[in-house]
């Protein structure tokens, strides 16, 4: 995917859901990304995925203000390495690490060999 500092990703609200902050450098490799309505749950498990890539040499996110719903996510790499495609890549892999986590979930609890937990009620 080609994107550039100018590039807009959208979800089914057609509300725009990243922003590449225009403080980019040339040759893109210091991108910080906008991602509206998202929070820590999304921004650290991505943070970790995309400091797993060789080419990362910086990664990480900050959120400006509790009640704005917008976090600012940074990377920075080494060589000519695109950050917009470490990105995408980030996001891919955590789509895929989290597809594999409920197929597995899926698969244990239609085997039946999981624990079942049952409280006996309450004397009182």
């Amino acid at each position: 995917m080609n994107l550039t500092r100018d590039t807009i990703l959208y979800n089914q609200e057609d509300i725009k859901k990243i922003h590449i902050i225009p403080s980019v450098s040339d040759d893109l490799t210091s991108v910080t990304f906008q991602i509206i309505k998202e929070d820590h749950t999304l921004a650290n498990a991505l943070r970790y995925i995309v400091m797993k890539n060789p080419d990362v040499e910086f990664c990480g996110y900050s959120i400006p203000h509790p009640s704005e719903p917008k976090l600012n996510f940074r990377i920075q790499t080494y060589r000519n390495v695109s950050a917009v495609d470490v990105f995408l890549k980030g996001l891919d892999d955590l789509m895929a690490l989290c597809d594999h986590v409920a197929d597995t979930f899926e698969k244990k609890l239609n085997t039946n060999k999981h624990e079942n937990h049952h409280e006996s009620p309450m004397e009182i």
